[in-house]
């Protein structure tokens, strides 16, 4: 340690304010004082501190200009170390053994310096006093970020003279203003998580601040002149009637009080509380989503031709309940699917079905088959293909060669070549769509074109979606990984195996009977691939991810067959 100014590192969290030296008895001093002196005095003339890290271009220099101590020597008080002047310093009479004790004291900054992660304070103490070997022997600092108080109490800071007059004002005396003064305080200093919390979020809102400051503004939209609109004369553009005024019909609510005439105006009166219709639409859109019809089955039209709902009286306060959360969508999807209505078994006895097939009066739980959508997402979840990434540009799964071409003649919408990688397991709501040549086996589960805007869909079963889900190469692919699911983690006997995969696709437990054929099936077609391996190492090729080479091929061929079973059972594929 240089004799003439010592220095220390600390390592620090959030911000500085107050430095606390502490000067120690040190036992290599013969005069078991505080100093290096022979008399055991020291002299301290000045301190410095900056603070540096990686993400700081040049240190930063702390300011100290508030000095307090517990002891000082007459003409050597610790104030006169601030101006850091050889002349002046601060001294503790160390050449009398009576006063040969530990001495704290503590230097604050002129104002709190924020300190980045991972940085260093460095604390220079100076000795540049006349007097020779006048140095501090043994010291140890310590840092806080604490309000400066205005004594020492007991070598420790106390609260700030504001703070303590507070203190001291009794409990139902104190203003609202002190209460809060108090508080404040109480954060600061001695709830240490909450004010670690406080700081980070500081440090966060002020880099997101500096981050605005720099982005540059540009004028996205702005209303134009608002030309005159006239009521044409048999419709005849050069023949103008009666000018009009941008309002809503007659048969409509009308607009809200001061709300102005553009498009903001007519956002407000579609979410308007006045308004008998968004709402409405909204929750029937929402109900038939969960329970496969809506409170009024015309859910593409609530106009005057609209069915008259079921439940009138529930179908109005869900209107309201969504307008009275904020139109918080999430928080009426919840309601819906823990309601004791959705919670019922979709069980169906001769009695209900003569007297509600479609379910209208909801006496039983809903029961419908999913979406083409959710009916590929769903085979690749179970099949361990499925991505869950969200975000991104648009993805090309598999379809039918050419199946673009004869809609388009020239340019790149022809000769469509499917993804590789994660872009073939993708959710299907990341599927690029041609409107006039959509996915194949999306319209057959009548999925809509997209050509035109499609409220409500149709809702049919086929013989061509059963030849889908068997045959077409997303199906088929899914089915062979659910059949290495089966094989890896099923158990060891085919019955294992076979009860695995069908309560992993249902959620159920399978019945013996059921059991039994798919066993007997299963063990017909192990048969059949070994005499044809050609035909099963075929089938376990389809699709761009490979088979699992540790399993025999005319096994998980076999396998692959009751997998694909499984996913056209009408338990996967219908939401019951």
């Amino acid at each position: 340690m240089d004799r003439r100014r010592s220095q220390s590192r600390l390592r620090h969290l959030h911000r500085h304010r107050t430095t606390r030296g502490r000067q120690l008895h040190r036992p290599a001093v013969a005069s078991q004082s505080l100093g290096r002196a022979p008399n055991g005095n020291f002299v301290l003339t000045g301190i410095e501190g900056t603070i540096s890290a990686p993400t700081l271009k040049t240190p930063v220099k702390i300011t100290f200009t508030r000095a307090e101590a517990d002891y000082a020597q007459k003409g050597y008080d610790v104030k006169l170390l601030l101006d850091n002047n050889p002349k002046n310093g601060w001294a503790i009479d160390g050449n009398d053994p009576k006063k040969r004790v530990e001495r704290n004291a503590m230097f604050i900054a002129d104002k709190a310096v924020h300190v980045p992660a991972g940085a260093t304070l460095t604390v220079r103490l100076l000795h540049q006093s006349t007097f020779a070997r006048h140095n501090v022997g043994r010291f140890r600092l310590s840092t806080t970020d604490a309000e400066p108080a205005l004594a020492s109490i007991d070598g420790t800071g106390g609260p700030p003279a504001a703070v303590l007059a507070v203190m001291k004002t009794p409990t139902e005396n104190r203003t609202p203003q002190q209460r809060s003064e108090l508080e404040k305080y109480y954060r600061a200093s001695v709830d240490s998580p909450l004010r670690d919390a406080d700081y980070a979020l500081a440090a966060a809102k002020a880099e997101l601040e500096k981050y605005e400051r720099i982005i540059p503004s540009v004028m996205v939209m702005k209303e134009g002149p608002v030309r005159d609109a006239f009521i044409l004369k048999r419709g005849e553009y050069d023949k103008p009637g009666d000018k009009v005024s941008m309002v809503t019909p007659a048969v409509l609510p009308p607009m809200p009080e001061n709300a102005p005439d553009n498009r903001l105006g007519l956002a407000q009166w579609i979410v308007s509380p006045e308004n008998p219709l968004t709402a409405r639409v909204w929750v029937n859109r929402a109900w038939e989503k969960f329970f496969g019809y809506g409170l009024s089955k015309s859910t593409e039209n609530l106009g005057t031709q609209s069915e008259y709902p079921v439940h009138p009286e529930l179908f109005d306060w869900l209107a309201t309940e969504f307008i009275r959360c904020g139109w918080d969508m999430k928080a009426m999807q919840k309601l819906i699917v823990m309601s004791a209505t959705y919670r019922q078994s979709s069980k169906l006895t001769p009695a209900l079905l003569e007297k509600d097939p479609e379910n209208r009066l909801l006496a039983r739980g809903p029961r419908f088959r999913l979406a083409g959508e959710v009916v590929r997402d769903q085979a690749l979840a179970l099949a361990g293909l499925l991505v869950p990434k969200i975000g991104g540009p648009s993805v090309k799964p598999y379809m039918p060669d050419g199946v673009w071409d004869d809609t388009s003649k020239y340019g790149d919408l022809r000769g469509y070549k499917a993804d590789t990688g994660e872009g073939l397991y993708r959710r299907s709501f990341y599927t690029i769509w041609k409107r006039t040549a959509a996915p194949p086996t999306m319209l057959l589960f009548d999925a809509p074109t997209r050509e035109i805007c499609t409220v409500k869909r149709s809702r049919t079963n086929t013989p061509l979606q059963a030849l889908s889900l068997l045959n077409e190469v997303t199906f088929v692919e899914a089915a062979r990984g659910l059949a290495q699911q089966m094989m890896q983690h099923g158990g060891t006997t085919p019955e294992q195996r076979i009860a695995y995969g069908y309560q992993r696709a249902t959620s159920r437990t399978i019945e013996p009977t059921a059991l039994k054929q798919l066993t007997t099936g299963l063990k017909q077609r192990i048969t059949e691939f070994q005499s044809k391996p050609a035909e099963a190492t075929a089938l376990i090729s389809q699709g761009a991810t490979k088979a699992d080479a540790a399993l025999p091929p005319a096994e998980l061929a076999a396998y692959t067959t009751t997998a694909a079973v499984l996913l056209n059972l009408d338990r996967v594929i219908t939401r019951d």
